[in-house]
């Protein structure tokens, strides 16, 4: 079974643009992938340095990243509101997972690593950046659990600061989807539970002005290309609200079942909080 979701409703249709949505398409869109292409040239050769001299320890080119996607938020015209602070120290993040706009969302807000599905690596342009900036990516199959475990394990061991979307698909944006707790079995290696704690993200995007609620959801078969030029075409962007919940120890929770109900728990309180 596929862990796509698919929503009852169709997915609103793509506004006319007009030859005032392409000028901010064209100026939009060269800002964006200027930033990012051009911060993803920076990266990689800072990363000829770093890796040699730190190996799996990453103390420069996350932050390379940190202030690429502030400065493209900017040229998106998302206007980003924050409650809370990010993690310290080490563990993880989890959050609900909305649209391709989360990476540079979640990416503005401290150095973080994203753990995605393997399909992503090979993804033009966006598999590209995600291979660039440490992505873990990941199988949904459960004859991976185990190596994926050890994999995570690895990278938490070294002090990454992981993030992931456990409900495993994005959504339109409305709702919060049950965690799988499938991921969280990482936590609990030998160890690491005394060490690590696991940080609650709400994620809610209000749309601009006479937009659909579900501007910014990106899910099911919807075409990235599509999203991508109604995002620039828009005349405001809209906004998003990040809520950053206290952090949950991990060794307070018993396995990985209760850690991830806690989690969607925390996260779907953060997005109802965030509706208005």
């Amino acid at each position: 079974m596929s862990p796509t979701w698919h929503s009852p409703d169709p997915p609103p249709p793509a506004p006319p643009r007009g030859p005032v949505g392409w000028a901010r398409i064209v100026l939009r869109g060269g800002l964006v992938g200027g930033v990012t292409f051009g911060g993803l040239a920076l990266l990689l050769l800072v990363r000829l340095l770093e890796r040699p001299l730190c190996g799996l320890r990453r103390p420069v080119t996350p932050w390379i990243t940190v202030g690429v996607c502030r400065v493209a938020l900017r040229g998106l015209g998302l206007r980003l509101r924050t409650t809370g602070a990010a993690l310290r120290g080490r563990g993880a993040m989890v959050a609900n997972h909305v649209s391709w706009l989360d990476i540079y969302v979640l990416n503005a807000q401290a150095p973080l690593y994203f753990v995605s599905k393997a399909e992503v690596a090979g993804w033009p342009g966006i598999g590209w950046l995600a291979r660039a900036t440490g992505t873990v990516f990941v199988t949904r199959t459960a004859r991976d659990a185990a190596a994926q475990a050890l994999l995570l394990e690895a990278r938490l061991r070294a002090g990454h600061r992981l993030l992931l979307f456990p409900e495993g698909t994005s959504t339109d944006g409305l709702r919060v989807l049950p965690f799988k707790p499938t991921l969280f079995a990482a936590f609990y290696r030998d160890g690491l539970p005394a060490l690590l704690q696991v940080q609650p993200v709400s994620l809610r995007y209000h749309a601009p002005p006479d937009a659909d609620p579900r501007f910014h959801g990106w899910w099911g078969d919807m075409d990235f290309a599509t999203h991508l030029l109604t995002i620039l075409a828009a005349p405001g962007g809209g906004s998003v609200d990040v809520t950053f919940h206290p952090p949950l120890r991990v060794a307070d929770h018993p396995d990985r079942k209760a850690l991830a109900a806690a989690c969607t728990t925390a996260v779907r309180d953060g997005h109802a909080r965030a509706a208005s």
